[in-house]
């Protein structure tokens, strides 16, 4: 069968012909009009997040799909973050994006399907967390053993705060406590405790920090969940104990404080040594010094009994030596005097060998020294004293002068 189409200039005048852009506004108002508001089921893909902020994905199940977005305005209130594969379901207006004519669903709120959107960011926050190693053993301090004073952010009534109290002045009564009041559940709660952290870290004297409260529901207890709490007591110059609600309960902050305490008076228990227990561990050392020192005189005194046998008497020693000095003393005196003996012996022998070579001594026998008047020189050789030389004549006793008449 063949189908004929008459040309445009041979249609009716009464039938309106629409340009492109009038057709999709049509279809658009009609969408509008029919689906305002709807709930939709699918999976997400092809998510992604351009710099102005808008979630553009598409949701899809087995046999179709269908493009989405969400706007910034709307998507900023999502407490968790959408996926590819994440099954969701969405409320929105399906409407026509003109420019290009293409089907799309204008979303406006969105929760995963078979999860809570709050225990889902609560696992999202959880595994960033864990990516980041805040979680990880290695970085958690340990707590000071006597604290110059406790820092506490928590509520300023009701049970946590009491409890804290009342533990920490029945374990150390002087141990000095600083509370800095906080909310700890409403929307306002996380930004208090931030400022809490970083008001107690400011106190120089502040060395641990106690962050909780008592029990309570999960959303009682959801502020401690909060990815500021967390960072803030990562960041702490103090370490953290973290002490929410019951031992039950797990929050975040347990999570990435140094310690974490069951309950709020565990904590107290955790961060000051117990006084009694103080006192006894000073008995037992006291008790162990004792016995100690009573052990070493013992084995001293055995030492010195053991000596005794091997050293002698001092004063029988002080005798002997006194002998053993006057013998001594008495064979330095010997020995000097023959030093001495030997020594004149010598000096007189050679005193006698001097005074046989001595000029004088040969004068005592007859002889005399000539020596020339003008240079007073020895006279050796006639030859040096001419007739008519004066000379001196020098004998044993007394001179002479005499002038030289012949020379041979």
């Amino acid at each position: 069968m063949l189908c004929y189409s008459p040309p445009v200039s041979q249609l009716p005048l009464s039938i309106p012909v629409l340009t492109v852009t009038q057709l999709a506004q049509r279809v658009r108002e009609t969408l509008e009009a029919e689906l305002d508001d709807c709930w939709v089921v699918g999976e997400i893909s092809n998510f992604r997040v351009p710099p102005s902020g808008h979630f553009y994905f598409s949701l899809k199940d087995r046999r179709s799909q269908l493009a989405a977005v969400m706007f910034r305005s709307a998507n900023q209130v999502l407490p968790f973050r959408p996926q590819d594969g994440m099954e969701v379901v969405v409320r929105g207006h399906v409407g026509i994006y003109e420019a290009r004519g293409d089907l799309q669903l204008y979303v406006e709120h969105m929760e995963p399907r078979g999860q809570g959107a709050q225990q889902l960011a609560l696992e999202q926050l959880k595994q960033r967390l864990l990516a980041e190693g805040l979680f990880a053993s290695e970085r958690k301090r340990p707590l000071p053993a006597f604290p110059r004073a406790v820092g506490i952010a928590t509520a300023a009534s009701g049970a946590a705060i009491h409890d804290l109290l009342r533990i920490l002045r029945d374990r150390l009564p002087a141990q000095r406590v600083i509370l800095r009041p906080v909310r700890v559940q409403g929307a306002a709660a996380p930004a208090d405790i931030v400022a809490a952290i970083h008001d107690l870290n400011e106190v120089s004297a502040v060395e641990v920090i106690i962050v909780g409260r008592g029990g309570g529901s999960v959303e009682d207890l959801w502020a401690f969940n909060d990815e500021r709490v967390a960072r803030a007591i990562a960041a702490s110059r103090a370490p953290v104990v973290s002490a929410v609600g019951h031992e039950v309960d797990m929050t975040v902050a347990d999570l990435v404080a140094d310690r974490r305490a069951p309950t709020p008076t565990a904590a107290a228990a955790m961060v000051v040594p117990d006084r009694r227990q103080l006192a006894e561990s000073v008995r037992e050392a006291n008790d162990a010094m004792r016995a100690a020192l009573t052990s070493r005189l013992h084995r001293e005194r055995e030492r010195l009994t053991a000596l005794r046998r091997h050293v002698r008497d001092p004063r029988q020693l002080l005798v002997t030596w006194r002998l053993r000095v006057d013998e001594l003393g008495e064979r330095a005196l010997r020995g000097a005097a023959t030093t001495i003996r030997l020594a004149r012996e010598r000096w007189r022998g050679t005193g006698e060998r001097l005074q046989a070579v001595s000029p004088l001594a040969v004068l005592e026998r007859g002889y005399s020294i000539t020596r020339r008047s003008v240079d007073d020189a020895v006279v050796r050789d006639s030859a040096s004293v001419p007739p008519g030389t004066e000379v001196r004549l020098n004998f044993a006793r007394g001179a002479a002068r005499a002038t030289v008449t012949t020379s041979n």
